[in-house]
């Protein structure tokens, strides 16, 4: 259950920020796709979802390839990003709810210091999605990942179904019904 206090939070922690949370799609056709945007990795729904292997907080490789099957919410963030702060607890409440064999959270962390500032901050929070680290930045560059928090919702064939900006209650109706729809699909 969502309590009144987290709804009062993310609210003032987007407005704080400038941020205003909204799922906005990317709505471009795939076959649209222009030479420039594939050049500067920008990915459209519609589009398969580039495979990238990251390690883990225990140095396990994982691989996006290896979740199909399975609907991913692809999500990228940072240790300092508020909004992705305040996202989170609602990720893993969602986590924690969904069966693992058919749904799967990546919390792709853009830390250039990695696990010296993620591990410390999933045991505060007691995460237990898998945080992978992106250091350098590239698995995000080949995105599109222009700013964070941003969420790509991966269907079970590997495709890109939605393209979200900013932070979101992932707990709430809407979320939850999207997740399933995908599930269903």
């Amino acid at each position: 259950m969502k309590s009144r206090r987290t709804s009062v939070l993310l609210s003032t922690a987007l407005a704080i920020g400038g941020l205003v949370m909204a799922s906005v799609v990317d709505a471009q056709p795939p076959q649209v796709v222009k030479r420039a945007d594939a050049e500067r990795g920008v990915v459209h729904v519609g589009d398969e979802a580039p495979n990238f292997m990251l390690r883990d907080l225990e140095g396990n490789v994982i691989s996006l390839s290896q979740l199909k099957g399975k609907v991913v919410l692809l999500n990228f963030w940072a240790t300092w990003c508020g909004p992705c702060r305040v996202e989170m607890p609602a990720m893993e409440q969602l986590y924690r709810t969904l069966p693992r064999g058919q749904f799967e959270i990546l919390a792709v962390s853009t830390d250039p210091q990695g696990v010296a500032v993620t591990r410390p901050f999933q045991k505060q929070m007691g995460f237990t999605f898998p945080i992978l680290h992106d250091s350098e930045y590239r698995v995000g560059l080949a995105y599109g990942a222009r700013t964070i928090p941003i969420t790509f919702m991966v269907d079970r064939q590997g495709v890109v179904r939605q393209k979200i900006f900013g932070a979101r209650d992932w707990d709430s109706p809407e979320a939850r019904s999207l997740i399933h729809a995908l599930m269903k699909s």
